[in-house]
């Protein structure tokens, strides 16, 4: 930023800077705060939303100035005004002047590329249009059906054992299996590519090597798909009109697999770890007066996944939050203090139930795409663990609780929890927390339907009091005891056939269970 004398934001209007040797923290040249050593940035949001007012100027690495839009509103008029502010950094005054440097820690976050995420204009609508046009055919019953069997298998893992860290052990798995899926490669999810995933977010220094790795493997499933296509994402991606090069095709299949991985392993920790922590919200579940859904939104307000986005670029000089800004200016999307704008909300905890106007997945052009496969894997994961480990409960004291944060989000470490043990159970089966031990594979004629007169090796005789042949156990609901011509009791007597129809029960429970998403 480079304001002068008589902006609103110059040295006149700020604090002296402190003077040699003087141990103030956080601090830099003209009094301006330096983001990256805040200890606690909620804190210092609204410190600096009482000192400047929604636009407030602040330090990154190296000293380069940078303004952190706090204000909701203001927020929203930034993302949603591609005329006056672009996601385009080679704009950016201090990265033109050589101010930042090619080794600047926050490079990979800004560093211009060819992807629907930096571009404006045509180009931006031919990417993101390709990237829109292939979730379109994402089918969301598919879908929680794969997040329901992959939280069964990730359970299934730790349930017996009555203890586990559920952010090693669920949260940072579910969503990198989903996706895995999702995009078509799901015999590429391990624990590496959790790992490499995980190592590129915290920027460490073999994160350019886990991104090679991560760009390899979808580079190859580009070439496979292009050659092979299948009803996955990637195939999709590749039939849009927008004709993406492999090269497009796999960046972009990183953006929404890192972004949406990223998003949905905050959410979903951030979620649990409130429900252990918070009589009043896990009653509110308990006892009806809130949804899961309804519990993740909540979520997305208190702790949203991404507290900051890199950034935004002013194309022209212009006024935002009564702050004058140049030119080159770089902004910083402020997702966590617009969320808690005591414009929009009464208080910092205040129940937000029925309000999606948060700015968890951003706005305006550059709106996350993925935010509803998002939200899929945080409903119906935290709805399944809860259901498959009813009394789960913190391991630790809640401040025992230990986070890795950056300016861009809060990444909870670990969530140590006890349970009852409980046994595995079938991954294609409802969860339910009764036990249910897995049952074997069944043979292939179990799929089908039983023929009148065809007695299937090992099955009990047929009945003295009739000819029908008792239904295979496995084509029953878990639970519910089969009966020749009788319903199961704990069937809807509205959704139930009739004794004597033509139409085998197991063929029934079948098509309830697909209904469901199960």
């Amino acid at each position: 930023m480079t304001p002068e004398p008589d902006s609103p934001t110059g040295p006149d209007d700020l604090a002296p800077a402190p003077p040699p040797g003087c141990p103030a923290h956080g601090t830099g040249p003209g009094g301006l705060h330096r983001l990256h050593e805040a200890r606690d940035l909620r804190v210092l949001y609204e410190q600096l939303r009482e000192q400047y007012g929604p636009v407030a100027p602040v330090l990154l690495h190296d000293d380069v100035p940078m303004w952190v839009v706090l204000g909701h509103a203001e927020n929203l008029h930034m993302v949603s005004s591609p005329s006056q502010f672009t996601k385009d950094s080679r704009i950016w005054t201090p990265l033109r002047d050589g101010t930042v440097k090619p080794d600047h820690p926050l490079m990979p976050h800004i560093a211009w590329q060819p992807i629907c995420a930096h571009a404006e204009g045509e180009e931006l609508r031919r990417l993101r249009g390709a990237v829109q046009g292939a979730l379109e055919f994402v089918d969301f019953r598919a879908l929680r059906r794969h997040i329901g069997r992959a939280t069964q298998r990730l359970v299934n893992q730790f349930c017996e054992t009555g203890r586990a860290d559920l952010v090693a052990r669920f949260t940072e798995h579910l969503p990198m299996a989903v996706m895995c899926q999702v995009l078509g490669m799901p015999e590429e999810y391990n624990d590496r590519i959790v790992q490499a995933a995980r190592d590129m977010l915290k920027g460490t220094g073999t994160a350019i090597a886990s991104n090679e790795y991560i760009m390899d493997c979808l580079l190859r499933l580009t070439v496979r798909r292009r050659a092979r296509p299948e009803d996955d994402l990637t195939s999709h991606l590749i039939d849009q009109p927008a004709g993406l090069t492999d090269e497009e095709v796999g960046q972009h299949l990183r953006v929404v697999l890192i972004g949406t991985y990223e998003a949905s392993a905050n959410l979903l920790a951030n979620t649990v770890r409130r429900v252990l922590t918070e009589p009043g919200f896990r009653a509110q579940l308990n006892g009806g007066q809130m949804t899961v859904p309804e519990a993740v939104e909540q979520s997305l307000w208190d702790e949203p996944p991404f507290s900051t986005i890199f950034g935004y670029f002013a194309k022209q000089d212009t006024e935002l939050g009564g702050r004058r800004i140049r030119r080159g200016d770089g902004l910083l999307l402020g997702i966590a203090p617009g969320n808690a704008d005591p414009r929009v909300r009464p208080g910092p905890t205040a129940d937000m139930q029925g309000n999606r106007s948060h700015l968890a997945f951003g706005g305006g052009p550059h709106e996350c795409p993925g935010q509803d496969v998002g939200r899929a894997i945080a409903d119906v994961g935290v709805d399944m663990l809860l259901t498959r480990l009813p009394d789960v409960r913190l391991d630790c004291e809640e401040t025992e609780l230990r986070w890795t944060e950056s300016i861009a989000s809060r990444h909870l470490l670990e969530l140590p929890v006890r349970f009852t043990p409980r046994p595995q159970q079938d991954e294609r089966s409802k969860p339910s927390h009764t036990p249910h031990p897995v049952e074997p594979s069944r043979p292939e004629w179990e799929i089908g339907t039983a023929t009148k007169g065809r007695r299937p090796e090992g099955s009990p005789e047929p009945s003295a009091m009739g000819s029908a042949v008792p239904e295979p156990a496995a084509a029953v609901e878990p639970g519910v005891a089969a009966k020749p011509g009788v319903a199961p009791a704990a069937e809807d007597p509205h959704t139930a056939p009739a004794a004597g129809a033509a139409r085998p029960r197991g063929a029934w429970q079948r098509l309830l269970r697909w209904w469901r998403g199960y």
